[in-house]
């Protein structure tokens, strides 16, 4: 059985994360920081922009601003299929 992030990161994706600040609802001038990581796909981050506007259609903190991060794990040029195996003993 393979792996889902591992088969997520030979399809494309990478590990991104995203420091949302907000403020908070009870007291509006303190922010709040909340890390989101998850597998996306840069540049436009589609599950990301979909839990951002989550949060802005049911959340009461305000965003203030969000600084996002992403890392490629693995690259599918990177990865090969090889036919063999070495066992050592």
């Amino acid at each position: 059985m393979v792996d889902q992030d591992f088969e997520m990161q030979i399809k494309g994706f990478s590990l991104t994360t995203a420091e949302i600040l907000y403020y908070m609802p009870d007291h509006p001038r303190l922010l709040q920081s909340y890390l989101w990581q998850e597998y996306d796909m840069a540049p436009r981050f589609p599950r990301l922009s979909k839990f951002l506007k989550f949060w802005t259609e049911h959340l009461d903190g305000t965003l203030s601003h969000v600084r996002v991060t992403n890392q490629v794990l693995l690259r599918p040029r990177e990865f090969r299929v090889v036919n063999g195996e070495f066992l050592l003993s």
